[in-house]
């Protein structure tokens, strides 16, 4: 399960290196991305309608059961898959984002009590802004999403300078890092081209939708075997309060079998480090079997 804005192309090497290993791998465009599309109203992003989508996928592929993938915002997808249905979910990998507990107050609350309304994700609740200033010029914005440079500044937080946007988190590279290439910049841009930004976007319009959504399960425990993979130089796991977190994972993940760190890699983990990753998948498909 990709993240944001990515697509299925997200996962282009580990497709083919898990099917080489035996397995059948399925990387599907989720709700409101590329191929797949979806509705226009904001609600129907919920966390309950990712899961159930994904989740929807095992049965619909003849499965029993599934080892579910994600990335970025397709770790709290799978993460989720694993939460509600631990029957169909036989394993979970998390890629950047860890897995949290459902807090005490609403999310978007919470980050504008902490951080002010400079936080991205505030940001995002404005409803044509961002659409606009990400969909302005798509090479550019894939060039600086996926190959630039942070610009977070000293706090190391990703608060939006003051009138400012999303893009401003980032500074162009003189040339792109070797793990990707103008033709790959040019397919997620062709990708959004179509479909634009705004289903996508409506993810994070969903928030506190999902906090509510999420109440039955407060306090619950992930229950299946689990993987998190996380790059060292990733903003979303550098603050010292995302280090103390993962470092006490095991109290609501209890069969988590790993914390992979990723030397010198960054944010876009499975294709920044394509072959690290596809090992790792591949040695916990296979304890799981054993």
């Amino acid at each position: 399960m990709h993240g944001f804005p990515e697509s299925w192309y997200s996962w282009r090497h580990q497709l083919t290196a898990l099917a080489d290993a035996g397995y059948h791998a399925v990387a599907p465009d989720q709700r409101g991305y590329g191929g797949t599309g979806g509705p226009e109203a904001v609600d129907q992003y919920s966390i309950l309608h990712l899961a159930g989508d994904a989740l929807g996928l095992i049965p619909a592929l003849d499965a029993g059961t599934a080892v579910v993938v994600g990335h970025d915002w397709g770790s709290p997808v799978a993460w989720h898959c694993a939460l509600l249905r631990p029957d169909l979910v036989r394993g979970v990998v998390g890629l950047s984002v860890p897995p949290y507990q459902r807090s005490d107050r609403p999310t978007l609350t919470a980050l504008r009590d902490h951080l002010g309304d400079a936080h991205y994700m505030v940001y995002f609740q404005q409803h044509g802004i961002p659409e606009a200033e990400l969909g302005r010029d798509l090479p550019t914005t894939f060039r600086l999403l996926l190959a630039g440079r942070s610009a977070l500044g000293p706090s190391g937080l990703p608060l939006l300078p003051e009138g400012g946007g999303f893009l401003d988190l980032f500074k162009e590279r003189p040339q792109l890092p070797a793990w990707i290439t103008e033709e790959d910049i040019a397919f997620f841009a062709a990708e959004f081209r179509a479909g634009g930004f705004t289903r996508p976007l409506h993810w994070y319009r969903n928030l506190d939708r999902n906090w509510e959504l999420t109440a039955p399960w407060h306090r619950a425990r992930i229950e299946p075997p689990a993987l998190l993979i996380a790059g060292e130089k990733d903003m979303v796991v550098s603050t010292p309060a995302a280090r103390e977190g993962i470092d006490g994972l095991r109290s609501f993940v209890p069969a988590l079998d790993e914390v992979l760190w990723l030397p010198d890699c960054g944010h876009w983990t499975q294709q920044e480090r394509p072959d690290e990753v596809n090992r790792a998948l591949v040695r916990f498909l296979q304890r799981l079997a054993d």
